[in-house]
């Protein structure tokens, strides 16, 4: 039997991998083979945008539901990692919130060395994945594939919070991906005419349709075939058969900040101390995969609305059953909303050159990923830390490719993740103490008044804190002289020919918000420098805080 042969093959139908998929089946000469280990995204769960919470809170067919090792600076805890899985990856259960990160994210990784990824090389990719419903302007494109579309459920929940941001003296803002990222406002959201719009939705379904791209689903890629420094295919099991299939080009990982690095040792590529812990050979030594782990830690407010009907309302007895068959059969209601509307971007400490701090304000009182039912009316407001000193790793638990990797998150390892995290939490409850909030809540149900002191607040911190799904790094790009980065600016595999690995687990530090538009970026400009476009010139606009010209690496 002949070998099965393409130009490309993709592993991982996630958010990078969809991107992937739909701009390499644009040359119709480019045979492409797409590996995902889930199935189809056809489930009214991921479609109807109020479907968030029940596909975050249960490991399934869209949810690999990892969890860590435990956490020794959370109490000992082990914490619950959703990641998506099928096409659309996590952004088929994500929050669909849309949001880049702070301009000076990128000139940052501009400054470690890495050609082309300043905030002006970059904001075009942003641009070209993107249709703002409102239309396009100096920062948002109008003709791409992924509708970016502005809140507007008109809750007083979120009116009422952006209001007491500006009661409480911070700075408001229409647009946090615009000139200013700071303040309380808006979000935008991945949703388009009331239904969940991810990387599948945006890049792969459009593509299915060409003779050039085959798909493979409930395909679990084992390794990497490896011959004299060359990547020249993947092995992966499928309905209990081996297969083995070859690329003539090169194969792109996009496996997703657990996996990828999970693969690549699988396959004999990482740190040789590590993999013969694991049983395994060592063929491409690469002491940083798994390493340089980073996500964003994250606790939960919540007050009370006795008066005020929101998520819990909506959603018990019989309303639960009307909500889903009104968008079932006519697309209204409220199943329509994702439930988190409204954020803000926020310093916590003044000498800071951008924000830190990111809240999430949500219509629902959140309690463990919403795995535990709270029977109130109420809102919740998120506290996450945009920019932890904190490291941790990826590594491999054996070398059973059907066994879940060892995740040590490695959370609150220094006392500045813990000063800012505290300091959100007096903010929080500044904002909740204004005028708009105090006139549609009551009491404070999480922490509760008692926690007070900055020791009690310290332990409830690591009591209750959780993840708020935004783990990247693993497989970080670095400059020639980085000695754990795991590929280069051209996302290329160091040291080894025909691979590269394209999603979140290259970004050398986390980006200042919700990940998804920086992965499906990073896809887009990858496709071009695999096909070999030539990238659009740098777009050099101005940010809030900065004299003209002055940002510029």
């Amino acid at each position: 039997m002949a070998a099965e042969r393409y130009d490309y093959i993709i592993i991982g139908a996630g958010s990078a991998g969809c991107v992937l998929a739909g701009r390499l089946t644009e040359d119709p000469s480019a045979r492409v083979l797409l590996l995902e280990a889930g199935g189809k995204d056809n489930s009214l769960l991921v479609k109807m945008p109020a479907g968030v919470g029940s596909l975050l809170s249960a490991k399934g067919d869209y949810n690999w539901g990892f969890w860590t090792e435990p956490e020794p600076h959370l109490d000992g805890r082990r914490l619950w990692w959703p990641r998506g899985r099928g096409w659309g990856g996590s952004s088929s259960i994500n929050g669909m919130i849309y949001i880049r990160g702070h301009a000076r994210d990128y000139d940052q990784w501009r400054q470690m060395g890495l050609r082309g990824w300043s905030y002006p090389d970059v904001l075009p990719y942003f641009m070209r994945s993107e249709t703002l419903e409102k239309g396009a302007d100096a920062y948002h494109g109008g003709e791409g594939p992924l509708h970016v579309s502005t809140a507007a459920s008109r809750h007083p929940v979120f009116s009422s919070f952006i209001a007491a941001g500006g009661q409480a003296g911070h700075k408001l803002t229409d647009d946090f991906n615009g000139y200013q990222q700071e303040g309380f406002g808006p979000f935008q959201l991945t949703i388009k005419d009331g239904q969940r719009w991810s990387a599948s939705a945006a890049w792969l379904r459009p593509a299915l349709s060409r003779p050039n791209l085959t798909t493979e689903t409930g395909a679990r890629t084992t390794r990497i075939l490896i011959d004299k420094g060359r990547v020249v295919g993947v092995e992966f099991v499928q309905a209990g058969q081996t297969r083995q299939v070859y690329a003539d080009a090169e194969v792109l990982l996009s496996a997703g900040t657990v996996q990828s690095p999970q693969i690549l040792q699988l396959s004999g590529i990482g740190d040789p101390e590590s993999l013969k812990t694991a049983g395994l050979t060592t063929v491409h030594p690469l002491p940083g995969v798994g390493a340089n782990l980073q996500d964003h830690l994250d606790v939960i407010l919540s007050w009370e609305t006795p008066n005020l009907k929101t998520a819990w309302s909506h959603s018990k007895g019989l309303n639960r059953l009307t909500t889903g068959l009104s968008y079932m059969l006519f697309g209204q209601g409220f199943g329509r909303q994702n439930f988190l509307e409204a954020g803000a971007f926020l310093k916590s400490r003044p000498d800071l050159d951008r924000p830190d701090l990111q809240l999430h304000c949500v219509m629902a009182i959140m309690k463990d990923h919403g795995k535990v039912a709270v029977p109130k009316d109420g809102f919740s407001i998120h506290v996450c830390q945009l920019r932890p000193e904190s490291r941790g790793k990826v590594a491999l638990r054996s070398a059973d490719p059907f066994d879940d990797p060892a995740i040590f998150a490695g959370y609150l390892a220094t006392d500045e993740d813990l000063r800012a995290l505290r300091q959100g939490v007096a903010i929080a409850r500044d904002v909740a103490g204004q005028k708009a909030l105090t006139a549609i809540r009551g009491g404070e149900v999480e922490p509760g008044e008692s926690v007070s002191s900055d020791a009690d607040v310290n332990a409830w911190i690591r009591r209750t804190a959780e993840t708020i799904y935004h783990p990247v790094g693993t497989c970080r790009m670095g400059a020639a002289d980085d000695p754990f980065a795991v590929v280069d600016d051209t996302l290329r595999v160091i040291g080894l020919s025909g691979l590269r690995v394209i999603d979140a687990s290259v970004m050398p530090t986390l980006v200042g918000g919700n990940t998804n538009a920086p992965t499906i970026m990073i896809a887009e400009k990858a496709a071009d420098m695999i096909l070999g476009r030539p990238a659009p010139p740098p777009m050099d606009v101005p940010i809030y805080g900065d004299a003209e010209g002055a940002r510029r690496p």
